[in-house]
């Protein structure tokens, strides 16, 4: 017995071996909470949390493939994985569906969301690229790099999916920032989108952008239109005080007053029922999360991996302060879904595959320049 014991321990850590296990754990914590939020705004629906359990395992079961990938080989696929990638965001301009335009391919099993494997590709790219140049990046280099991160962006933002657009262009930028661009290069791109923004709005945004912006500015001009998302949003938070209502017990989704109380706004449901203890204990998990991207980043040998865990790290991180910040009236609604929470499995699925790359970065240190 001692013998078969001792075995399945040796099997068992040669399987774990590349995973980080408190970067997992933490992970598999989000989950939990995610299918227990997820049942209670579901209305009980056993189909829908089986579903999304059936995509976090086959997002963990990429993570732990891509963790026991060697950094070089990641490396050098990088260039077919970012070009592979954009064939389907092409493709969704032509045969895709969306509520707002066409942001999903039907698979007829599934609905595939081609944008979301940007948020790995697109970084990875622009890691392997900068790791090829001189740093801190030159002029010439960081308009090859603006291209890189211009290209998918620009096809994204025709879908038109400009919450989607902006997160893929900003895990590109952490790249750059990480590679030691100046700050006046930020400074500069904020400037100028500062400047065709009035442009923008009167030849580029949807008129259901435009009402989303304005809602921001002011949800109450328009309480049973427009503003009504955002007010019962907030409302679900208020509602839930220091400890919440209890699981299963929040009103504001389950008499459907909150819309998208599944997606996008999953989690003011979670305040209303779990209050101020649920937030901060979901905050603390991802901030634990982002910590050790950041920290297995500072670890790394090699540029390539100290780019990449980065960005992705930080732009984790953005994903959570946006859907944060929508939810609560800080930032105008952008339809971008909290990070292992929200109902959706192309997104859970990228996630999970872009932190067993930095899971990778860790399990395997290249000892030479990394080029």
């Amino acid at each position: 017995m001692r013998v078969i014991l001792r075995y399945l321990w040796d099997l068992g850590l040669r399987f774990t071996r590349t995973l980080d296990l408190m970067m997992l754990a933490a992970l598999l914590a989000l989950m939990v909470i995610g299918l227990a939020v997820l049942y209670s705004a579901g209305e009980h629906s056993t189909r829908m949390v089986f579903a999304q359990g059936s995509r976090f395992a086959v997002g963990l079961a990429a993570m732990w493939g891509l963790s026991r990938m060697s950094i070089t080989q990641l490396r050098n696929w990088t260039p077919v994985i970012y070009a592979v990638s954009m064939i389907p965001l092409l493709a969704v301009l032509v045969i895709g569906t969306g509520k707002h335009g066409r942001h999903w391919i039907d698979l007829k099993v599934f609905y595939f969301q081609p944008a979301e494997l940007l948020k790995l590709s697109l970084p990875m790219m622009v890691a392997w690229f900068l790791n090829r140049q001189q740093l801190p990046p030159k002029f010439l280099t960081v308009l090859i790099a603006g291209v890189l991160i211009g290209a998918p962006t620009v096809l994204i933002l025709l879908q038109p999916d400009f919450g989607t657009a902006m997160l893929v262009g900003i895990s590109g930028a952490f790249a750059l920032y990480l590679a030691g661009l100046s700050w006046w290069w930020f400074v500069a791109a904020f400037g100028a989108v500062a400047a065709i923004a009035p442009a923008a709005w009167f030849f580029l945004l949807r008129q259901y952008q435009k009402d989303r912006i304005l809602t921001f500015l002011n949800p109450e001009t328009d309480p049973l239109g427009t503003g009504w998302n955002i007010i019962q949003s907030k409302i679900a938070i208020g509602a839930g005080g220091m400890t919440g209502k209890g699981w299963l017990q929040g009103s504001q989704s389950h008499l459907n007053y909150l819309p998208e109380h599944t997606t996008d706004f999953i989690f003011a449901v979670l305040s209303e029922e779990f209050g101020w203890v649920g937030v901060i204990t979901v905050l603390s998990l991802y901030l634990f999360v982002v910590g050790r991207c950041l920290w297995i980043a500072a670890g790394a040998r090699d540029g390539y991996s100290r780019l990449i865990a980065g960005a992705l790290g930080l732009a984790f991180f953005v994903y959570v302060i946006v859907n944060g910040g929508m939810i609560s009236g800080l930032l105008p609604v952008v339809g971008v879904p909290m990070p292992l929470l929200s109902y959706g499995g192309t997104s859970a699925v990228s996630l999970l595959a872009g932190l067993g790359v930095v899971m990778a970065v860790r399990a395997h240190k290249p000892v030479h320049g990394g080029r």
